[in-house]
């Protein structure tokens, strides 16, 4: 009885806020914009991991600015659910932007600390939480997918739901106003595709497809630097969502197979979630876990209707349950 009347008056708090009630007279105003605890999920930040990782900019307050590797920079966003992460790739002409977080902060004005080169952006995918920033930016390049060009007009409902009771974890950024949050529309500069390379000066980055998680997925390799930057096909730290209805199973087979053969080339591998840097061995460790899941090695960890949750050693997959139907040669293109 007590769990239903605390979840009776979330909802109706959370009710309230959305219709733009002036609650202070119910006595919630601060229940719209504040928790009273710290959400689960933060209570273990900072990660650990994060400092072994020089961090630069420490004045930002929503972003923290870690960088990765010579001219390479992860752009963190660690208040928030989602714990984003974007990538700035500098050249000695121009510099290319993988991913512009969720668009809560101002990651056009980081950028203009880091660099002064001119900015491309290329998002591994266009889930809203890697695009948010767009807007910002003139040039952009899109995979030439019906998905991509949908997820250009932009969303209220998924960036609302960014924001969803014990999604932040902090403050959000001065000035900031949650009540007209929303993914803005972005234009599309060109359409590119798999092999397409853009040419930073004296460093050339190239986009392989690894389509799965979403139909316009892919990685970033800069070849002569050993970084392979895998979006959201990869990311360690965290469960690794394959339960959409635009997520291809057998595209994603064929994706983790594309970029295990890419390991022996490699230094470091750059995800989008949680924890920027892993070893590349982890490509081959990612390959044999959702294997495992596939030939049905490893029972769900937790189920809850249409979802299904899976643990393969560090490995988590959120799924579809049950799991779509393969046979010996699945994950061919």
């Amino acid at each position: 009885m007590v769990m239903m009347t605390f979840r009776a008056l979330t909802a109706v708090r959370t009710l309230l806020c959305a219709l733009h009630v002036a609650v202070a007279v119910l006595g919630f105003s601060s229940a719209c914009f504040a928790q009273s605890e710290k959400p689960d999920w933060c209570k273990a930040l900072p990660r650990p991991e994060y400092k072994t990782l020089k961090r630069v900019l420490p004045d930002e307050t929503w972003f923290e600015v870690y960088k990765v590797a010579p001219a390479t920079f992860a752009i963190y966003e660690p208040l928030q659910f989602e714990e984003a992460i974007s990538y700035l790739i500098v050249g000695t002409k121009q510099a290319l932007l993988f991913d512009t977080g969720l668009g809560i902060g101002n990651i056009k004005a980081v950028l203009a600390r880091l660099t002064s080169r001119p900015i491309v952006v290329l998002n591994s995918h266009t889930h809203n939480d890697h695009v948010g920033g767009n807007w910002q930016f003139p040039y952009i390049f899109g995979m030439d997918t019906a998905f991509t060009r949908a997820n250009a007009k932009g969303s209220r409902e998924d960036a609302q739901a960014e924001l969803a009771n014990d999604n932040v974890c902090g403050d959000l950024p001065k000035g900031f106003d949650r009540t007209k949050y929303a993914t803005k529309p972005w234009k599309i500069s060109l359409f590119v595709h798999d092999g397409f390379k853009v040419n930073l000066g004296h460093r050339t980055v190239e986009i392989i497809a690894t389509p799965g998680h979403t139909p316009d997925a892919i990685s970033l390799i800069d070849r002569e630097n050993g970084l392979l930057f895998t979006g959201d096909t990869f990311y360690p730290g965290g469960e690794i969502y394959l339960y959409r209805s635009e997520t291809d199973f057998p595209a994603y087979l064929a994706s983790v197979k594309t970029l295990a053969t890419l390991a022996p080339r490699i230094n470091l591998v750059l995800g989008s979630h949680d924890i920027p840097v892993a070893q590349p061995s982890v490509l081959a460790q990612l390959q044999e876990a959702i294997q495992s899941v596939v030939d049905g090695k490893i029972k769900p960890k937790s189920v809850n209707g249409d979802e299904a949750v899976y643990q393969a050693g560090d490995f988590s997959f959120r799924m579809r349950n049950p799991l779509p139907a393969l046979n010996s040669s699945s994950g061919a293109h």
